[in-house]
Parts: C-alpha cells; sequence; structure tokens
C-alpha cells in the first residue's frame, strides 16, 4: 500500500505542467494551456452583432505573475495592414487589440489597455459606464508579432496595477471585454458584443470567476530637472519624486513630493473672452493614479463637469503671482468589508498655499450602488474655506435602463460668513431595442452652489432639461459608402434659478461610420429668443435674439502617404440674430513619409461679424452693463512633426500660433429689463497674438522612466491699437515674432520597484 506521500508525489507527476506566459507577441498552445479561449468575436463597429469580418480568437488566463491575454488575428490579404507607429495613448486609425478590465466586477471603474500592430500602446481608465480618460499610464507588459496569415498580440497586465476588493474562498469575479479594430475599415469586432457608444457599457463586461491572486508593490520614482530660462538669463535645478506602494490588493497608497515642476506637457493654445473658463486636462502621474474613483461628474452632459478637477492643485495662485508650489500630496485607496474608500490630500506652500482634501466611499449592492464624497479647500489668502459634500446612486433594474442620481451641498465660509446652497442631477437612459434608445438629463443648480474651489462647474443658478432619441441605422446597401448611421433629436430648456428664461434649444444630428475607415458628422441646432444671465459677469442680463449652429466634419485615416481631418462651422449666438453669424473653416492635413515619421498642418480661418463681448470702462457706477459688437478676422495654426525613431525613442516637434483682429461695430448699454440698446461710446478695437512652439525628445530608459530635453518658446500679446486692415500675412508675422519665454529643459525620472 502506497502512502499518502507517495500518493501525492505521483499525482504531481501526471498533473500537466504549468508553463508561465512568455510575452513574446507568438500564441504558444503549451503556455495557455487551461486558459479561457474566446472565439464568438462580433461586429459592434458598425453596431450589427454580425460574427466578425476577419477571424479573431483569443485566450484569458490568471496567473499568478497577472492576468494574461493573448490574441490571434487572422487577416484576409484584400484588407490592409496599418503598421503606422504612435505615440503612447495617441490611438488613432491602426490595426489594434483592445483588453478592458474591471478589477473587481461591479461596473465603477474599468481600465483600458490597448496594443498596435506596430506595438505602440494606449492606455487609460473608464467610468460612469462610457467616459474613457487616457491621462493615466500603467506599468504592464505587451508584444506582438506578425506572419503571412496575420498578427498576434500578448498582454501581461499586474495585479497590483489597480486597487481590488476582498474576495471570499479561492476566486475572485474579474469582469473583461475585448475587441479587435481594422484601422483600414474602421470595423470592431468584440467580445461581449458591446459597445462603448451604449449607455451601458462597463456595467455589461463579461464576468469570469478566476483564482484569487494578489501582488504586493513598492515603487519609488525620483525625478531632478534642471531648466535654464534664455529671457531672464537664469538656471534652476529642482528634484522631487512619486512613491506607489500596495502591500496587497486591497489597500494602495501613493505620494508625492514637489510634483508639478518641469512639467513637459503643454496645453493647447485657446482664445477666450467667455465667462466660462476653459478646462484642461491633468497629465501629472501622482494625479492619475487611480484618480477615477473620486471622478463624480456634476453639472453638465460633458466630461469637463465635475467635483475634483486636480488642475486646481497647484493652478494659479490666489495673489495671482503665477502658479501654487505644490509641496506634498498623498491619495489612499481600498477597501473593506465591501466598501470602497479613497482619501487624497495637497498642500501648497508659500503663505498663499491652499489645502486641498477629499474622500469618498461607495458600496454596490447587485442592482444599486452607492456613493458619498466630501471636499474641503482652505484658502488663506482670500480667509476662505470651501466644503462640499455629495451622495450618487447608480440603479440597473435590467439591462436596458440606467438611473444615475447625485445630489450635491455646497458650504462656503468667506470672511465669516456662512453660504449654504444645493443642486441635483438626474439622468435616465433606457434601451428601447430594434436600435431604439432615448436620454433624460435634468440637472438643477442652485444659485450660490460654489464648487469650483476644487471642483469644475461651468455655472450655477441654473436648471436644465434634455431629452434626447436616437436610432442606429446599420442594414445599409451594399453599395453604400457608410457602414452605420446614428440619428439623435435633442429638446432642451433652460432657466436660471429666479426663474428667467435662458433659452429653449433643438438639434439633430447624425453621426457615420464610413467604409474607409473614417467618420462623418453633421448636426444643425437652434435657439429661440432668451437672455444671456453671464456674459454681464453677474451684473444683469441680456436679451437675446434666435440663435443658430450648423457643423460638419469629415476625417479619413491614411490612404498612401496622406490622411486629413476637416470641419466646417456656421454659428450665428450675437444680438444680430441668425442671419448675421461666424463662419469657421479647419483642414488637417497629415502626410506620412513612412511609418514612423509625419509631418501635420492645420490651418482654421474664422470670420465673425458679430462677435459679442463684454467691456467695462473706467466709470465704476456703469463699468458692469457695457457690451461690444466686434468683426473679427482670426487664422489658427497647429503644425507639427512626429519621428517616432525605435520603440524607446521620439522626437516632437510643435507649432501653435494664433492671430486675431477684432474691430468695433456697436457699443451697447443695457437696459434694466435686460434690452441692449446702441450707443455712441467709444471701444478700443483690439488684436491678439499668441504662439508656443516646442521642441521634445523621449527616451524611455525602462517602464514610466523617461529622460526628457525639451526647448519650448512661446509668448501671447494683446494690442488695442492695430490700426491696419485685415491682412492673413500679418496675423502670423506678429505671432512668431513673440519671445515672452524662452526655456531648455532636462528631466530625468526613473522608476525602482522594490
Amino acid at each position: 500500500m502506497r502512502s499518502p506521500l507517495a500518493l501525492a508525489v505521483l499525482a504531481a507527476l501526471a498533473a500537466p505542467a504549468v508553463h508561465a506566459i512568455e510575452v513574446d507577441g507568438r500564441i504558444d498552445p503549451a503556455e495557455w494551456e487551461g486558459a479561457q479561449h474566446v472565439t464568438d468575436f462580433r461586429l459592434t463597429q458598425p453596431l450589427t452583432r454580425a460574427p466578425a469580418p476577419q477571424p479573431t480568437e483569443a485566450w484569458i488566463k490568471a496567473t499568478p505573475e497577472g492576468l494574461a491575454v493573448g490574441f490571434r488575428n487572422l487577416q484576409d490579404a484584400r484588407v490592409p495592414r496599418t503598421r503606422q507607429r504612435t505615440q503612447r495613448d495617441e490611438g488613432g486609425p491602426v490595426d489594434r487589440v483592445n483588453v478592458y478590465v474591471d478589477f473587481d466586477g461591479d461596473g465603477r471603474t474599468g481600465y483600458n489597455f490597448m496594443v498596435t500592430l506596430a506595438g505602440s500602446i494606449e492606455d487609460g481608465t473608464l467610468a460612469n459606464e462610457n467616459q474613457f480618460s487616457n491621462d493615466w499610464d500603467g506599468d504592464w507588459r505587451h508584444a506582438v508579432s506578425e506572419d503571412e496569415a496575420g498578427w498576434s498580440a500578448e498582454f501581461l497586465i499586474p495585479w497590483h496595477i489597480a486597487p481590488m476588493r476582498s474576495a471570499t474562498g479561492e476566486s475572485r469575479t474579474v469582469a473583461v471585454a475585448l475587441d479587435r479594430v481594422l484601422g483600414a475599415t474602421g470595423e470592431r469586432s468584440a467580445w461581449p458584443a458591446i459597445s462603448y457608444q451604449e449607455p451601458r457599457y462597463l456595467s455589461r463586461f463579461q464576468k469570469i470567476e478566476m483564482p484569487k491572486f494578489s501582488q504586493a508593490l513598492l515603487a519609488v520614482t525620483p525625478y531632478v530637472v534642471g531648466v535654464y530660462d534664455a529671457v531672464g538669463r537664469r538656471a534652476d535645478f529642482d528634484a522631487g519624486g512619486d512613491l506607489f506602494w500596495k502591500p496587497n490588493g486591497q489597500f494602495q497608497l501613493s505620494a508625492t513630493v514637489n510634483p508639478d515642476f518641469g512639467q513637459v506637457e503643454s496645453d493647447q493654445l485657446v482664445v477666450n473672452f467667455g465667462a466660462v473658463e476653459t478646462f484642461f486636462n491633468d497629465k501629472r502621474p501622482f494625479f492619475t493614479e487611480n484618480q477615477s474613483f473620486f471622478d463624480v461628474p456634476f453639472g453638465s452632459l460633458g466630461n469637463a463637469n465635475r467635483l475634483i478637477y486636480t488642475r486646481r492643485v497647484g493652478g494659479p495662485r490666489d495673489d495671482r503671482q503665477g502658479s501654487g508650489d505644490v509641496t506634498a500630496a498623498v491619495k489612499v485607496n481600498g477597501s473593506v468589508a465591501g466598501v470602497n474608500y479613497g482619501v487624497f490630500a495637497a498642500t501648497e506652500g508659500e503663505d498663499v498655499g491652499r489645502d486641498f482634501y477629499a474622500a469618498r466611499v461607495t458600496r454596490d449592492f447587485g442592482a444599486q450602488g452607492f456613493g458619498a464624497m466630501v471636499t474641503h479647500v482652505t484658502r488663506p489668502y482670500l480667509d476662505r474655506e470651501a466644503s462640499v459634500f455629495s451622495v450618487d446612486h447608480r440603479f440597473r433594474p435590467s439591462d436596458r435602463w440606467n438611473i444615475r442620481t447625485t445630489a450635491v451641498a455646497s458650504s462656503i465660509n468667506q470672511a465669516g460668513t456662512r453660504t449654504r446652497d444645493s443642486g441635483v442631477q438626474l439622468r435616465i437612459d433606457h434601451e428601447l431595442g430594434k436600435g431604439w434608445r432615448q436620454q433624460l438629463y435634468a440637472v438643477h443648480l442652485g444659485d450660490q452652489l460654489q464648487l469650483n474651489d476644487f471642483g469644475f462647474l461651468e455655472r450655477n443658478n441654473f436648471n436644465y432639461a434634455r431629452y434626447e432619441i436616437a436610432r442606429r441605422l446599420t442594414a445599409l446597401s451594399e453599395s453604400s459608402m457608410f457602414n452605420s448611421h446614428e440619428v439623435r433629436a435633442a429638446v432642451s430648456r433652460r432657466t436660471n434659478d429666479h426663474g428667467l428664461h435662458i433659452g429653449d434649444a433643438w438639434a439633430v444630428n447624425r453621426i457615420s461610420e464610413r467604409k474607409d475607415g473614417g467618420n462623418q458628422v453633421m448636426e444643425i441646432a437652434g435657439w429661440t429668443k432668451g437672455h444671456d444671465d453671464l456674459i454681464t459677469r453677474g451684473n444683469g442680463v441680456v436679451k437675446m435674439p434666435e440663435k443658430l449652429f450648423v457643423f460638419a466634419e469629415r476625417s479619413r485615416p491614411r490612404k498612401g502617404q496622406w490622411g486629413w481631418y476637416g470641419n466646417v462651422r456656421y454659428f450665428a449666438e450675437g444680438l444680430g440674430g441668425v442671419d448675421d453669424g461666424a463662419v469657421s473653416v479647419y483642414v488637417e492635413p497629415t502626410f506620412h513619409v513612412n511609418d514612423t515619421l509625419s509631418f501635420s498642418l492645420g490651418l482654421e480661418a474664422r470670420h465673425n461679424p458679430d462677435w459679442l463681448l463684454w467691456r467695462p470702462d473706467e466709470d465704476p457706477a456703469t463699468r458692469d452693463n457695457r457690451l461690444a459688437t466686434f468683426e473679427s478676422n482670426q487664422l489658427s495654426l497647429n503644425a507639427g512633426v512626429t519621428w517616432l525613431i525605435d520603440p524607446k525613442q521620439e522626437l516632437r516637434v510643435r507649432l501653435e500660433a494664433i492671430g486675431l483682429d477684432a474691430r468695433v461695430r456697436q457699443t451697447w448699454r443695457v437696459e434694466p429689463d435686460g434690452t441692449p440698446i446702441a450707443v455712441d461710446e467709444p471701444v478700443a478695437d483690439f488684436g491678439l497674438r499668441n504662439m508656443g512652439f516646442q521642441v521634445r525628445y523621449r527616451y524611455e530608459l525602462a517602464p514610466l522612466s523617461h529622460l526628457y530635453i525639451a526647448y519650448v518658446r512661446g509668448g501671447d500679446l494683446y494690442d488695442e491699437e492695430i490700426g491696419r486692415p485685415f491682412n492673413a500675412t500679418d496675423e502670423f508675422s506678429g505671432a512668431f515674432d513673440l519671445r515672452d519665454s524662452e526655456q531648455l529643459l532636462i528631466k530625468l525620472s526613473y522608476r525602482f520597484e522594490i
């Protein structure tokens, strides 16, 4: 009789060998033995859910090193392969495969990992069902290989890349989705057969039971920066660092010291004379790591309005003397007893520095989920403290319904005076079937609701309701140049919180996917007569006539050596009504020398005969109610060179320039009832010149470790003495002469994993 030990040894010898996944882009059947095999890929772009036109299969396997996914993509010789290399997170119309993972399987937060045929990558986060952000960069492994029949890709996503709730027993539930895109045609095939264009996406990922693995990680990323300022003739040196610690799946800590110095990502140039500030994304690593947990959209249907806008941290100082100096910040994410939690804190140096705090918790109960968050900001220079409280609720009674509600309250203490107000929003998405869907969105924002100490809210004192119905058309003829259309119609109503009618609106648009891999959009929208209560910066309202907006755009991916994008706009939103609108034309061709080197040139010409602006004067008694109508001409240039030397090196040249001339047509004073009255008062013409130029070299030393060398020059000029006719050459010549800043920057960062 054999002993138990001997039986165990024999059983181990008889069991199949466990092969580790070697991430080389080649699908080895022995390595993928025991993996879940996926073959049922179906068309989701166009959303016919028909079997994939090009055979695709995938393998999903949980390993101690991470979640492994492999793709085998066969491709007919008649379908061109697009091997164009792209910058990280650039994406584009190229052959690619995507892995989407919700590590908790609760439909709250997902992660997207993409690899192209050329080996380029994109990664980002996914929240609120279908809102993507590629600001986040993760450390994961990938490889591709190509042969005559097609190409293959392998992913290995470590378990420490995201926080995960604790799981009972020896397994956990992870939700996964996969898709493949053909760059030449734009067709997307997915498993399961769901689309991010549908109202419910993240919560419909395929749930998979897999072994419960966990990884610990301690990573430190110090960096040093040297800057030479050629204008001020001085050199600066600084250093900082990020820390990431994950002892287990239920706890993650991120910390940073001096994160704001020497950023090498530049913002796009914009012209904004309006009452609503411009939103910019945040690319600072600490502020993107696990930030999606704190992303609570509130205030509009777009992606900008939110309760935490991380660009506030280190943004313009309260004394308007430059930007805030972030000395340190910390962020904790984790879960306990089924409750997810996150804590955020950041502090700025110097006497005018601000302190930012946030705490959030969420809990899910099957078809329902709840969340709560509190934020607090202290601003000593303004003698101001601002607190915001929010509660959000998700309800999915069936696969066809998705209901989201958020309630918010703010409490502001300004120099001993307390101000409180609240707001609420409701969004209902309903799939009707046979390609039809409908959406109802409503928001109420109290006139004293204040979120912009830490968040981003375009405006308060607002009531808005919008209903939209849409239909997706995919049964198009073989001879059609389109794969699909989605036609939408919407009506909306806007008032402020005191009952003032801002305007009713309607809109109809058609979004089309073309068989050449490009897209086409056409839209027309109109507003009724109403009021503008923002243009005078809160000092009265202006009666406005009807408005009209028309927009068309077309994109075509690379064919041969050329790709291009263009759009045309007509927007009438001034006092002249629908017949006195502005026209803008934008064209951007891109010339590809080869798969690694490209040149792009974007040009926009805009003529606005009825540009309405607030023009305060020097008399304190009257300065708040003066407007002026201008005739303006604007040229904008957006040119670039991208050379992706090899997978670790890239050289990018970017030039932006704006030239604008505006000549006054009429001055207006606003009556107490909102009627604009033409007056004979002098208002100065003005011109604007703006330029930004950057040459940036990047070398990847290791994952998330880089050497940057950048030369940056820029400037802006506002001139009220232009005194010359419009001339296209002059529009840019002044911009190119600007030299408010000129810097050479060298930044070195290296991630050490312990």
